[in-house]
């Protein structure tokens, strides 16, 4: 009887060993959620704030077609009217350069690193990889300035913006699509050679359209990030309220320069401008982040 009795204590104690254990579990993992929602809602206020703030500001701006199809050619800072069209048209412009220099130098050095790299250069390779991904905008834009204008004598043009903005954007694209190519299953590779296809067409047919939707993705990405970057136009580009289609003519609009240039204006028509440049800025980076969340749900990278 007191064998069993033993037993049965033994089984109560282990039982309530298991429910207390349990319920500091529960309590660690109420805990964990309640800190991780926290911590996203507080993360949230400072970004719901910008947009609510400069929607209601420059809201209103952006609901004219002016404002989309007018420069501010001839307006003043005083006078009411105008639009972002000049800004717009070069903010796209100077994007679209940058991503064609990108883009190719970008991918390469990804195909390279994840496909051939072995050894010192590799290393060297990924290693200024890394420091560019630290490099403030602003270095960025001094380099070009000191190379551009100092060394080789040219002018400050919108040319000049786009070569920085390059030195920006490369190490984003590398390292997004070094990660795709890695997702990539190495038995798509091994089959590939085992039907005796050569590397480099293994790489076109095989890796890079498995991989396709997320490299688009990383250079949405970075593209996106590149264009909201003002040290290299201020530095490298000056500003014209005027159209302009030529990146060597040294003169052209975009919306962080236009921000820049009507916020030094108290007037209200410059400020109601600069809400408005600011938001047409943050509605073109949120969608081309959408595109890239887009095309990425289609990715065949699992």
């Amino acid at each position: 009887m007191s064998a069993l009795t033993h037993v049965g204590t033994e089984v109560s104690t282990d039982r309530s060993d298991l429910m207390a254990k349990s319920s500091g579990r529960a309590l660690r993992d109420r805990l964990a959620r309640f800190v991780m929602w926290g911590s996203f809602a507080l993360a949230c206020v400072p970004l719901v704030w910008i947009l609510v703030s400069t929607l209601l500001k420059g809201g209103h701006m952006l609901l004219s077609l002016d404002w989309w199809t007018l420069s501010q050619n001839g307006i003043t800072a005083r006078r009411v009217g105008g639009g972002a069209a000049h800004a717009i048209q070069g903010t796209l412009l100077q994007a679209l350069v940058t991503a064609a220099m990108s883009v190719p130098i970008g991918v390469f050095t990804a195909i390279y690193l994840v496909e051939y790299g072995r050894g010192r250069l590799a290393k060297v390779v990924s290693f200024m990889v890394d420091i560019l991904t630290g490099v403030p905008s602003i270095v960025a834009a001094l380099f070009i300035y000191a190379l551009w204008v100092t060394t080789f004598g040219f002018q400050r043009v919108p040319f000049a913006v786009t070569l920085a903005l390059t030195l920006l954007m490369i190490p984003t694209i590398v390292r997004s699509t070094e990660e795709m190519l890695k997702l990539v299953p190495n038995e798509l590779r091994e089959a590939s050679y085992a039907l005796g296809v050569p590397k480099w067409k293994t790489i076109t047919s095989i890796v890079l359209p498995t991989a396709f939707s997320g490299i688009v993705t990383g250079i949405l990405l970075g593209l996106a990030r590149v264009m909201g970057e003002t040290a290299p136009l201020i530095i490298l580009g000056p500003y014209t309220k005027s159209m302009a289609h030529n990146l060597f003519d040294g003169l052209m609009g975009t919306l962080p320069t236009m921000i820049n240039q009507d916020r030094t204006e108290a007037l209200q028509p410059a400020i109601d401008r600069v809400w408005g440049a600011a938001l047409t800025l943050i509605l073109i980076v949120f969608l081309l982040n959408l595109l890239g969340r887009f095309v990425g749900r289609f990715s065949k990278v699992s």
